[in-house]
């Protein structure tokens, strides 16, 4: 069978304050759900109806049982996700003070599971038939991870629809310079870029929006989605088409997620053959909806809240 989307990344347990507007030494009640970039971008597809995969691994602890269970429940499939012994599964925890403040702190030593992904054992046939194949910059930052998702990358050759969320994560690199090499062979492999512009900035050099979409279409992509905060999404095609979409209102809960969201509903709009501004559209009401919620997985939302924010122009 073939997979709608297979993504290939970051897994971990997400240990979020049930309490707003706290730091984290006085919160005292947390709430333990699913998380992880590529991750919750399969939640958030499965969630708009697509037969999802994640490849990816976590440790051989009660943690790791939990995100197999998780993952079933959210209809996502787990033949991929295996369990690395001797090192823990990861966990992340947030501090919640909307409506523009969200620390992380990663809990990923000394070595996450899912940077142990090994290009021997990936199932590329399964990868290439794919009818998307998302990728993020997390799984470039060590061994064997990065080779791992280069392989994926150079088998699967552009094949249907292949996604690099650049997904740039300060922590996980020594500095901007040395991601880069890295994140320019992942681009002459996808036809979808996506990234703030930190993360634009990061691929390209170039921080100005649509001078960054530019330089990732001559980087190899078909199609550069540039993220800009309040100003909305920024979408380029290879063929010419521009869409320019505002955010949608939303009082603001959390913010963490949102991206994954978006990058659920962008996967679905590419796989329905919407054109490009009624995707950004739906993928900005995804991502809305989500931020206006606590939690990230479980927040994902169905189609028919998307359309429901879409045609009142606001999340309620």
């Amino acid at each position: 069978m073939a997979y709608d989307l297979i993504t290939m990344g970051r897994i971990g347990v997400d240990l979020y304050p049930l309490q707003t507007g706290v730091p984290l030494p006085q919160v005292t009640s947390f709430g333990k759900f699913l998380g992880g970039s590529a991750t919750n971008v399969a939640v958030a597809a499965a969630r708009l109806g697509r037969d999802t995969a994640v490849i990816t691994r976590t440790g051989e602890d009660p943690f790791g049982e939990y995100l197999h269970q998780a993952l079933r429940d959210f209809g996502v499939d787990d033949r991929w996700v295996t369990p690395v012994p001797g090192l823990a599964t990861p966990i992340t925890f947030c501090e919640v003070f909307p409506p523009d403040d969200f620390p992380l702190y990663f809990y990923r030593r000394p070595k996450a599971p899912d940077l142990e992904i090994d290009a021997h054992e990936l199932d590329l046939e399964a990868i290439r038939e794919a009818r998307v194949f998302w990728v993020t910059g997390t799984g470039l930052s060590e061994e064997p991870s990065r080779t791992a998702t280069l392989a994926a990358l150079a088998h699967r050759a552009k094949a249907g629809t292949t996604v690099f969320d650049l997904d740039w994560r300060p922590m996980f690199w020594s500095d901007p310079a040395a991601a880069r090499p890295f994140y320019e062979e992942a681009l002459r492999h996808t036809t979808v870029a996506v990234g703030n512009l930190d993360e634009v900035e990061v691929a390209t050099g170039v921080r100005e929006p649509r001078a960054a979409a530019e330089a990732l279409l001559a980087a190899g992509v078909e199609l550069a989605v540039v993220k800009q905060g309040p100003k909305g999404v920024l979408a380029v095609h290879r063929d010419g088409t521009t869409a320019e979409v505002p955010p949608l209102p939303v009082n603001v809960l959390n913010g963490l997620g949102a991206g994954d969201a978006f990058g659920g509903s962008l996967c679905h709009g590419l796989l329905e053959g919407w054109d490009l501004e009624r995707i950004m559209r739906h993928a900005n009401a995804a991502g809305a909806i989500v931020a206006s919620r606590l939690e990230c997985s479980s927040a994902m939302p169905t189609a028919q809240e998307i359309e429901a924010a879409v045609t009142a122009g606001e999340v309620r």
